[in-house]
């Protein structure tokens, strides 16, 4: 079912509770903060319902449908990019046409497996210990891929090779497992390439907008029978409080991973996988 046909409570007048508002409220928050940083989006989304007491699985479409939010602060930040882009594949520039070819090489094999096996991944979507464990092996990952890889200045996006821009796409699927991270998975398989880290975390900004987008579409479709009015007042409050939070945390973002690297998201992934464990085995 929809996620706000359960547990919700609503006024006489129809419309959403106090409740409901503040868990979407929450909710764009999380997504904002996590989306772009190699923690996991979803994982955090998927354990913030089950912190706050709601059926991870009722809120599951909300969750996917407030990310074009934080996909709208990319446009914003980068707005010169995308329009020097696009007026390069008018006179067919050779760096636009590059720009465009790589994202859609990475974005391919998301579409192809995600189609495939969209029915698993929707029941990995309800389960907080696949998020939890995917948190703690995920930093240590992270942890290997700082220590051994040996990136270089790439020259941006468009100057990465067809090779690298594949093998991206391929790696970004294992985030369809929830707790891996989107970005996170590109980011490093982008490091693991020889890809500089300020290169890797663009490309994986760029990259979220089709496969975010595509994501998004395909489930509010999937459950277009099943949304009303309120329900899109309430993805309307989590998709501008992600866009705020994203717009922010991306200017810091890169900031931080060019004077830190990601070691700090590693450890945070490592102890908030372990309390999360904790935490599910207790209650």
């Amino acid at each position: 079912a929809w996620p706000f046909r359960h547990n919700v409570h609503r006024s006489r007048s129809g419309c959403a509770g106090m409740t409901d508002w503040l868990v979407a409220i929450i909710l764009g928050i999380v997504e904002g903060l996590t989306e772009f940083l190699p923690v996991s989006s979803t994982g955090h989304l998927i354990l913030a319902t089950e912190l706050l007491g709601y059926d991870a699985g009722r809120w599951a479409i909300f969750n996917i449908a407030i990310q074009p939010g934080a996909i709208l602060a990319v446009v914003v930040l980068y707005w010169r990019t995308f329009m020097d882009v696009l007026k390069g594949l008018f006179t067919l520039e050779s760096g636009a046409i590059a720009f465009v070819r790589n994202l859609l090489l990475a974005f391919f094999p998301a579409v192809i497996l995600g189609l495939a096996f969209g029915d698993i991944i929707e029941v990995m979507l309800e389960n907080a210990v696949i998020v939890a464990w995917a948190l703690i092996i995920g930093g240590f990952a992270i942890l290997v891929v700082e220590k051994y890889a040996k990136p270089e200045e790439s020259g941006g996006v468009a100057a990465l090779s067809v090779k690298q821009s594949a093998m991206i796409g391929l790696v970004q699927c294992l985030a369809m497992i929830p707790g891996v991270s989107r970005s996170g998975a590109t980011i490093l398989g982008a490091m693991s390439l020889g890809i500089d880290r300020k290169t890797a975390a663009e490309f994986s900004f760029f990259l979220a907008m089709p496969t975010l987008t595509g994501a998004t579409i395909l489930q509010l479709f999937k459950h277009r029978d099943q949304v009303s009015m309120d329900d899109m007042g309430l993805i309307g409050i989590g998709f501008f409080v992600s866009f705020v939070v994203a717009w922010i945390v991306i200017k810091a973002f890169l900031a931080v991973v060019t004077r830190y690297g990601f070691g700090p998201f590693a450890w945070y992934r490592i102890i908030a996988g372990t309390a999360a464990l904790i935490w599910l085995a207790q209650r």
